[in-house]
């Protein structure tokens, strides 16, 4: 089954523009159908006229992107989100909200705002990182580590 995810528009334009990033990454697990990409009119609407002004990206992906089964037909309320200075951006915050998808973007007011959101809102980067904590340094790395390093300098 795949995880329901809310992409902001950023993610789609940085996806595009570079194919070794997060969000490009992110934009294939959503073509292999392990991501399923959570939509309604104004979040849709908003991606196809910011992609459309961009000619090296295309609307190619939106069949992946715009499934039938993940148009959320629910209601939302961006004015409930005044904390996102960017009345663009609560469309976004606004759909997450109501369908409790994780949030993905790049969006510094987005992301300032999770600390009162009720659902994840994560960069590409942090989606894609392992959720298991990491593992303990071993000795000689902690050893190592903590050891100031000297620098040393070249004799005139």
């Amino acid at each position: 089954m795949a995880t329901d995810v809310i992409l902001d528009t950023n993610v789609l334009v940085a996806g595009g523009f570079n194919r070794h990033s997060a969000s490009a990454k992110i934009l294939g697990l959503v073509r292999k159908g392990k991501l399923r990409v959570v939509w309604n009119h104004e979040t849709r609407g908003e991606i196809e006229y910011i992609l459309r002004k961009i000619p090296p990206l295309s609307m190619r992906d939106s069949k992946a992107l715009f499934r039938k089964d993940a148009r959320f037909r629910g209601r939302t309320d961006p004015g409930q989100f005044r904390y996102v200075p960017d009345p663009a951006d609560r469309k976004f915050a606004a759909l997450a909200d109501a369908s409790g998808a994780t949030l993905i973007s790049n969006d510094d007011d987005l992301l300032a705002g999770r600390k009162r959101a009720r659902v994840p809102i994560v960069t590409p980067e942090e989606f894609l990182r392992p959720v298991s904590s990491p593992s303990p340094p071993d000795e000689h790395s902690a050893r190592h580590s903590a050891r100031p390093r000297r620098v040393r300098r070249r004799r005139r």
